[in-house]
């Protein structure tokens, strides 16, 4: 079916209000209209275009994200969505929403697809970060620090250069209360009120995706994961509990001045750089100071060093967990079980397990996980009939839960013989049992729901990607793959005609070296040296240290060579550090100095 005006045509209302009020709500409102009406109305490029829009003024990014992957289907809809600049540039604000989450992985397939349009980065996109970083590594951590760039800063004459003498210099403002700062006016730099750095959104994408899970667990019953034992499922419940809950806290805590003996104190003070003579009194009034200053410099405060503990891998346990398939947008799978089909029937091996507070609040999290999205279609405001009928329910499901907490080893077939005769004893029409058999089975005789009623945005739009992407493990995060992505980030910002500034590229660098990473440094520095940027002495001095500590001699060779190239003159002591580490080169040495 062809795509129409109309779609397009009912958004326009809604173009006039995304500058002054918030129409999340009306939008989804009118999007749950298009679907109802998918059998003669189909979105178009126009309509993708605006929705992309709305969801990413108003940070519903992952909707955003779900339309810009329809949108990129059509040739040219990245030029649409920026439209010449205007309307406040939709695609910049796009890529910065990207960016500023931390999620990298949809930010290289925007850059992909803005490719294939042939259109370029925006110059207001690559506004980002006030420690000189872009697009290009303002996602990789620290955020707040400033690149290394081996050399002194003259923090004075960088003033000087901005127009800090003649009032032309940009300044940076805080966000204040929920007014947006608007990134154009003269004098003022953009800032982001929060960033989330990748390793942060790959674990949280982690967590997420194992709350799911473990919801999926409960709700199914031990059978998903095949013939398990009792002992084996208690395992795979702490597994995915100890999973969600995720590294200790505390621990990323420094301890109380107060309560730290000599010793720490002197360790915290020469960790720092700081003098360690004096007395007790004398050492805490100076790590209290040391970290007021690194509070109002927004440094992270210096925490001891943990040995992180490493992890035992159970494949068998990883087996099973893998066995829990989850079928978000399978529509077919959820019209067989609304028939009937799949569900786990009585099983006389049945495992019972007890859910504790804490697996309750972690299956209570996976719903407050949703999107907000979803979340904003339940603000309608309930009616007084509605509210009592609630507060019964209420009542109700209070005295279930003391029940429970009295038998807490009740059999399935319980449960079920005391739903069902519950049942025959109430009189209301809108109640269902707690079995979900009996419920799907009621539902189809009230002829409340059909099946044919049961279908998404991507069943009536025609989304044959969606599937997949939901099917997708989310993967682990990895200092390795943060350099992989930053690279192919970087070499495609440069074809798209953007300039990653020498910040960018100090950022990737250090990634590399925490890795560390020999392979991508000499890629690092010739996309550096090819931008017309030159670190210093120092910084080129500790990577081709690395690369012979670590038995690198080819990639310090051509890392060397590539100084050469770019006009860096290569002390003397680097060349002679390379010379000596090639095989035999001590003995060619020896024979120059005999000669």
């Amino acid at each position: 079916m062809r795509p129409c005006n109309v779609c397009y045509v009912l958004f326009l209302p809604l173009k006039c209000f995304l500058y002054f009020k918030c129409r999340v709500q009306d939008v989804a409102e009118l999007l749950g209209m298009m679907v109802e009406n998918h059998k003669r109305l189909q979105p178009n490029v126009k309509t993708y275009a605006l929705l992309v829009e709305c969801f990413t003024k108003y940070c519903v990014v992952r909707e955003a994200i779900r339309h810009f992957r329809a949108l990129k289907h059509f040739e040219g809809g990245t030029k649409l969505l920026h439209n010449d600049g205007n309307y406040g540039d939709p695609l910049s604000l796009y890529l910065r929403a990207l960016c500023r989450e931390g999620r990298v992985v949809e930010l290289l397939e925007a850059l992909e697809t803005m490719a294939k349009d042939n259109q370029v980065i925006p110059p207001r996109a690559m506004i980002l970060s006030r420690k000189y970083r872009t697009l290009v590594s303002s996602w990789i951590e620290p955020l707040q620090e400033e690149a290394e760039l081996g050399y002194e800063i003259d923090y004075i004459a960088r003033y000087v250069a901005e127009g800090g003498l003649t009032g032309e210099r940009k300044r940076w403002v805080p966000r204040r209360g929920k007014t947006p700062l608007d990134p154009d006016v003269d004098g003022f730099i953009y800032s982001n009120p929060i960033e989330t750095s990748f390793k942060q959104r790959c674990l949280d994408d982690w967590k997420v995706h194992h709350r799911k899970l473990l919801r999926n667990l409960w709700n199914e019953g031990p059978s998903v994961l095949g013939n398990a034992s009792e002992a084996d499922y208690v395992k795979v419940v702490e597994r995915l509990k100890k999973i969600i809950k995720g590294p200790d806290q505390n621990a990323l805590k420094p301890k109380a001045a107060s309560k730290m003996v000599v010793a720490e104190l002197k360790e915290e003070l020469e960790a720092q750089g700081l003098p360690t003579d004096g007395t007790r009194n004398v050492l805490y009034q100076r790590v209290q100071k040391a970290r007021r200053i690194n509070r109002s410099r927004g440094r992270p405060l210096w925490i001891p060093p943990v040995e992180e503990e490493e992890e035992e891998v159970d494949e068998r346990l990883d087996e099973l967990i893998s066995r829990i398939k989850l079928e978000d947008g399978n529509t077919e799978f959820w019209k067989r079980r609304f028939l009937g089909e799949g569900l786990n029937h009585e099983n006389d091996n049945a495992i019972d397990v007890e859910v504790d507070s804490e697996l309750q609040d972690i299956l209570d999290d996976v719903d407050a996980a949703e999107d907000v999205a979803k979340e904003a279609e339940d603000e309608a405001d309930e009616e007084e009939e509605e509210v009592e009928q609630t507060e019964v329910q209420v009542g109700d499901r209070a005295k279930l839960l003391k029940d429970s907490e009295q038998a807490p080893t009740t059999s399935k077939k319980s449960r079920r013989r005391r739903s069902r005769l519950s049942m025959e004893d109430s009189d209301d029409d809108d109640w269902f049992p707690e079995d979900i058999n009996e419920a799907f089975k009621l539902m189809r005789e009230r002829r409340i729901f059909d099946e044919s009623d049961m279908y998404t945005i991507a069943d009536v739009w025609g989304w044959t990607w969606e599937r997949e992407i939901k099917k997708r493990t989310p993967q682990k995060w990895s200092q390795e793959w943060e350099v992989d992505l930053a690279l192919k980030v970087m070499v495609k910002v440069i074809e798209l005609g953007g300039t990653p500034t020498i910040g960018d590229c100090a950022v990737i660098l250090r990634a590399a070296i925490r890795a560390p990473l020999p392979s991508a440094f000499l890629k690092i520095l010739q996309a550096t040296h090819s931008l017309g940027y030159i670190f210093g002495i120092p910084l080129y001095d500790e990577i081709i240290s690395l690369c012979l500590d670590l038995g690198e001699l080819d990639a310090a060779i051509a890392i060397v060579a590539d100084m050469e190239t770019a006009g860096i003159k290569v002390p003397d002591q680097i060349i002679d550090r390379v010379i000596s580490a090639r095989p035999g080169g001590k003995d060619s040495n020896s024979e120059e100095e005999s000669t």
